[in-house]
């Protein structure tokens, strides 16, 4: 049966959604995550007669298939990790449901990370019965929702070789990002003193002092230039949490997220340290700011290699110009590009379908991002 068949793909899709792997806080090192990796995914790719995978430290599945002496390479970088199943309503069944569009695959993660993943196995299967004259890496990640590079970082010093071109396959509405932002949490602790609150003049509270940082972080200009597609730099408050929980207590801790969204060419350290030094002085309060996870921005040039190669493939597929999107989420493109590794963000599925109750792909768009993928790698090493 053909590769790129609507009856070979489907239940392929099936498969996997029927495999849950949402995110936990175990983050990567959750059992069903790599379960997913090991149960799931690799028995898929011995069924496709592709070549035994590999594991890497944390359990990221490596698989490298045809010459490495070609100086020609391509890395399909897919997820395991999903969105929680949250207020969705039978997140798993991935059942086949009609829309105006044509019939779609509904189910957890099928917009975002399982269905850019079924259309990679498929044309990496189907290069891989053409005859490869190059490198073809595909590595099926512990990550997906955690908002840091650990999983690709750890497949990428596992590898001899890095790859001379990456695919971050990820739903982008089947267009291109070829830009995206990268973040950057910062955490913020306020330390005071507890106290009854019949008498909160003889304790410190922490929420004042969260307060007071709030003020000092609302509004604040963040000192960087808007950028031609994504406007302004961003910070916003995502979480908020004080203790101890008890009644009628001054509280004498309190925690705080904000989300540094990163425009390209800035660099994470600086704008963490921008936002430490806007920060109020401590007094009376102990505050404590520390970097967390972050991933990198990232740019390709629309005259540079993997531009070119991407409109080819496009219109190999029949599918006319590679159109752009612009992507205001982060992912693992910012880490190659750190590294001078050119990298796009690529796959069926709807941008704005991630994370909500409602997810499901066109199955059109699934057979036609395994078509592309194909006339990619063909056109890398033609």
């Amino acid at each position: 049966m053909p590769l790129f068949s609507e009856q070979t793909l489907v239940p392929l899709l099936q498969r996997l959604v029927r495999h849950p792997s949402e995110q936990t806080a175990l983050q990567e090192e959750d059992p069903a995550v790599k379960a997913f990796i090991t149960d799931c995914v690799a028995p898929e790719i011995a069924a496709l007669g592709l070549e035994p995978a590999r594991y890497d430290g944390m359990g990221n599945l490596i698989l490298e298939l045809g010459p490495a002496d070609t100086g020609k390479s391509i890395l399909f970088a897919t997820y395991a990790m999903t969105h929680q199943a949250a207020r969705m309503v039978d997140p798993f069944s991935a059942s086949v449901i009609d829309t105006a569009s044509g019939p779609a695959v509904r189910g957890r993660g099928v917009a975002e990370q399982k269905t850019a993943m079924t259309a990679a196995l498929a044309a990496i299967a189907q290069a891989h019965r053409d005859g490869l004259r190059g490198r073809i890496i595909l590595t099926v990640l512990s990550a997906g929702e955690t908002g840091r590079h650990t999983a690709i970082e750890s497949v990428c010093d596992a590898l001899d070789d890095l790859p001379d071109l990456v695919v971050i396959c990820l739903g982008t509405d089947s267009r291109v990002g070829a830009a995206n932002k990268g973040r950057i949490d910062v955490d913020i602790t306020v330390e005071g003193r507890a106290v009854h609150s019949s008498t909160p003049w003889a304790g410190i509270d922490a929420i004042d002092g969260a307060r007071h940082c709030l003020n000092a972080l609302h509004g604040l200009d963040l000192g960087v230039a808007d950028n031609p597609i994504f406007g302004a730099a961003t910070l916003t408050p995502t979480a908020i949490h004080s203790g101890p929980t008890a009644t009628h207590t001054v509280q004498d801790i309190a925690e705080m997220t904000f989300d540094r969204r990163l425009l390209p060419g800035e660099d994470p350290d600086a704008a963490f340290a921008f936002i430490r030094d806007a920060l109020p002085l401590a007094d009376p309060w102990r505050i404590d700011c520390r970097r967390g996870p972050f991933m990198y921005p990232n740019e390709v040039a629309d005259d540079g290699p993997l531009m070119t190669l991407l409109r080819a493939a496009y219109a190999d597929a029949g599918l006319g110009a590679a159109e752009k999107v612009v992507c205001n989420f982060a992912l693992d493109a910012g880490y190659f590009g750190h590294r001078g590794i050119e990298a796009v963000m690529l796959g069926p599925g709807e941008i704005d379908q991630f994370h909500s109750e409602e997810e499901h792909v066109q199955v059109s768009d699934m057979l036609d991002m395994a078509r592309v993928y194909h006339a990619l790698i063909a056109q890398t090493f033609a």
